[in-house]
């Protein structure tokens, strides 16, 4: 028996009437950034590398000298994940005043060799207060990430910067968060389920609009209407339509039938899963 499934359709033409009246929707939730504080150093690298590290399916790596400063070693075999590094040179220049300043510029970027913990051995580390790993756990549907393969992690978060993103490698699949907020989570969850069905091939808009509205019907069907954030939502696919020079309730429109059917795969996943656990269940206690 389909849980949440057979309402996608209905709460998807809902979402997109209430579109076509902005004024009334509620305004869009401030994000609340993710700031780690923890003392595992790939913290803080780079998004990009702290994904690398993600896609590699671990959530602490380090290099050698990192490793045996912890009273760690590397095992024999293991094999190294490769980061970037940035070149920096130092310059000597003058400043409006005439007077010689040092600045730092970057030439370009160089690969290094870190490890994951999973491949080292040794002194146990020290426990992490991370209570972002307690709000990952919390998330709903995140047995369909665990279903997919795909790494669930966090990143301190910045104005600046993506709130989350999904992405796929040969090595694996990955979801990074940078906000303390279910309808981004919502948002890149529909974005690995449009990998799934359509290997992302459309153009930036559609896969955007895709995901937002997705992620919002998404929550919706999970009776979680504050976190949907629909008020965000349509501010989001706004942008999106407009840069691609469509009206945003005909863009979601265009988009719909494929919007629920990544909603539907979730969804089905999500429902599999419980029964396969609870399959699991019955038989240990039999």
């Amino acid at each position: 028996m389909h849980l949440y499934g057979i309402h996608t359709e209905e709460v998807a033409q809902r979402i997109v009437t209430a579109f076509q009246q902005p004024e009334t929707l509620p305004k869009a939730l401030a994000p609340i950034f993710i700031h780690r504080k923890d003392d595992v150093p790939c913290r803080k690298w780079s998004w990009h590398n702290q994904l690398i590290a993600a896609l590699s399916g671990t959530t602490d790596a380090r290099g050698m000298r990192q490793w045996n400063e912890a009273g760690r070693k590397i095992r024999p075999g293991s094999k190294a994940i490769w980061i970037l590094a940035p070149c920096l040179k130092t310059i000597r220049d003058k400043n409006d005043q005439g007077e010689e300043v040092q600045r730092s510029a970057l030439f370009g970027f160089r690969s290094v060799p870190v490890f994951a913990i999973e491949d080292t051995s040794g002194s146990p580390l020290p426990v992490s207060d991370d209570c972002y790993n307690s709000w990952l756990q919390e998330l709903p549907l995140l047995e369909v990430a665990k279903s997919w393969n795909i790494m669930v992690g966090t990143y301190s978060g910045t104005g600046a910067s993506a709130l989350g993103y999904f992405q796929r490698s040969a090595s694996g699949q990955a979801i990074m968060l940078g906000v303390e907020n279910r309808s981004t989570w919502a948002h890149e969850l529909t974005h690995a389920a449009d990998d799934r069905i359509n290997g992302l091939q459309e153009p930036k808009w559609h896969r955007e609009i895709v995901a937002e509205l997705g992620g919002a019907i998404l929550l919706e069907c999970l009776g979680l209407t504050h976190e949907s954030d629909l008020g965000g939502a349509y501010e989001y696919i706004q942008r999106y339509a407009e840069d691609a020079k469509k009206d945003l309730v005909k863009a979601c429109i265009e988009v719909l039938d494929r919007v629920c059917n990544c909603v539907k795969l979730i969804l089905d996943t999500a429902e599999s899963a419980a029964s396969t656990a609870a399959t699991a269940t019955l038989s240990a206690s039999a």
